[in-house]
């Protein structure tokens, strides 16, 4: 492909582009050590380091041009310069692989919490009904029945455009997180339904405000086909407000979910395990395979999006009720003496209320709860984190999560500080997450519920006293080992 088409439209002076040099582009990156002969480098400002300042390196490696955001001269290759290379990026990506996305149905999902497990049950539910579905989000990206793994929730607008290219699939469906839509990975895309799940503290450290945080994930809805329809969970108050800006600009499909009046999609009653909705014509019933309000919500707004394929509506509920769950959501594992551990990726004050609070629903004697809190991530979500566990749980075990960066004294010393402001006598601090699980395993008995929160299906990026890799290895191990004694 040549440089012209790829820039057109990226923010430059479309007018002038027949003033550069015209060049043959063999490939696209924004990494300078990806660089070949041929390519073109888009530098752009990242939190640890600056494109700008390989545009050298990316030249005397092959490339061939380059776009940047600052005023650059003397350069021996044609230099474009736009206001944001993140979003130009994003309309190049979509250029040179042929605006993949265009002949795909698109469903972008976007929210705090419920993302993944909305997304794993809408691709069951469409394969059950005869539709080739790709996945792309936090657990893993499936493409042409392939598993590949997922380097981050919506990946680079080069990555994803490169994977859409590769998929011989009807249906994409795709979580787009607050960071992934601020940075412009989904540029040019367009979607045919955008989901919105709830929205809850987090990433504060990154957008700063509520108001920020949301402001990014409504951008998806700006990203609609004019057919396309957006499906809204307005029993959150965040959702309820997208709502009606959706509406007040009625541009686009508004369909509502929730227990709310006027509820396009309304829950007349809600169980841990069942629930009875309704639209506009008919009422049924679901028994849910997964426990708590949160994966009810999960499965009626996978419900919603199934019916724009005009599935039927027993062939839904049918799909619903045979869906084997999500590695890492709510995960169940029966421990050897009849205590029931779950595992889950819960990382939010909100997450964490739902995971506790569905224990309990489930007739939990006794629950412990093991946890810790990401380093180098928001701090301010931390205290109201600490006070669902220390309300809902009968002993908790703060320990150690991923700690990017952050020294071990450090982190333990952040714990213990948190622990003596907004604690209380249930907690205990055990800083080895695999001491702290099994701290935990051996506390509890039959009827006990465990809950480890935090990692899900994630693998563990520290060493610790067990060579486990994951939560869920670490509870087998420990499983494995009592019946060996």
């Amino acid at each position: 492909m040549n440089l012209h088409p790829l820039i057109k439209g990226i923010g430059n002076d479309d007018g002038n582009i027949k003033l550069i040099a015209d060049r043959k582009i063999r490939g696209v990156t924004d990494t300078s050590k990806n660089v070949q002969d041929g390519y073109l480098f888009v530098a752009i400002k990242g939190n640890t380091a600056d494109g700008h300042s390989y545009i050298q390196e990316a030249v005397s490696k092959g490339a061939v041009a380059v776009v940047g955001e600052e005023e650059i001269s003397n350069l021996s290759v044609p230099y474009i310069k736009v206001d944001n290379t993140r979003k130009a990026l994003g309309i190049i990506a979509k250029e040179f692989y042929g605006n993949p996305s265009n002949d795909k149905i698109m469903i972008g999902l976007t929210g705090t919490n419920g993302k993944t497990t909305t997304s794993f049950l809408i691709k069951h539910i469409l394969e059950q009904n005869g539709f080739s579905c790709s996945l792309i989000g936090t657990i893993h990206y499936v493409i042409n029945g392939e598993q590949i793994a997922a380097v981050n929730t919506t990946p680079s607008s080069l990555v994803l455009n490169d994977l859409l290219s590769k998929s011989k699939d009807e249906v994409v469906i795709m979580e787009l997180s607050s960071h992934g839509l601020s940075q412009y990975r989904a540029e040019g895309m367009e979607f045919n339904i955008c989901i919105f799940t709830n929205l809850t503290h987090d990433h504060l450290d990154y957008h700063t405000s509520m108001e920020n945080y949301f402001e990014s994930k409504a951008s998806l809805f700006k990203k609609i086909k004019s057919n396309g329809q957006a499906i809204i969970n307005i029993d959150d108050i965040w959702g309820e407000k997208l709502a009606n800006i959706l509406k007040d600009q009625g541009e686009r499909e508004v369909y509502t979910i929730g227990k709310s009046p006027g509820s396009d999609l309304k829950i007349h009653s809600a169980h841990i395990t069942s629930t009875r909705i309704s639209d506009h014509s008919e009422e049924f019933e679901i028994q849910l395979p997964m426990a708590g309000l949160h994966n009810l919500y999960n499965a009626v707004m996978a419900f919603a999006v199934a019916e724009q394929f005009r599935i039927r509506k027993d062939k839904i509920v049918s799909a619903i009720e045979s869906f084997q769950g999500v590695p890492g959501r709510f995960e169940n594992y029966k421990y050897k003496n009849g205590a029931m551990i779950v595992i889950d990726y819960a990382h939010t004050a909100d997450a964490i209320f739902h995971c506790l609070k569905t224990a309990k629903d489930c007739g939990a004697n006794r629950l412990f709860h093991v946890y810790g809190f990401r380093g180098n991530r928001d701090v301010s979500k931390r205290k109201e984190m600490l006070k669902i566990s220390s309300e809902l749980s009968d002993k908790y075990i703060l320990t150690f999560d991923d700690l990017n960066g952050v020294p071990h004294e450090e982190m333990r010393a952040s714990l213990e500080i948190l622990n003596k402001e907004f604690g209380n006598e249930k907690g205990i601090i055990i800083p080895d997450r695999t001491e702290a699980i099994t701290f935990a395993l051996n506390l509890c008995s039959k009827q006990d519920w465990v809950v480890i929160t935090g990692k899900g299906h994630e693998k563990y990026q520290h060493i610790f006293s067990l060579r486990t890799s994951s939560d869920l290895e670490t509870v087998k191990y420990l499983n494995s080992k009592f019946f060996s004694e």
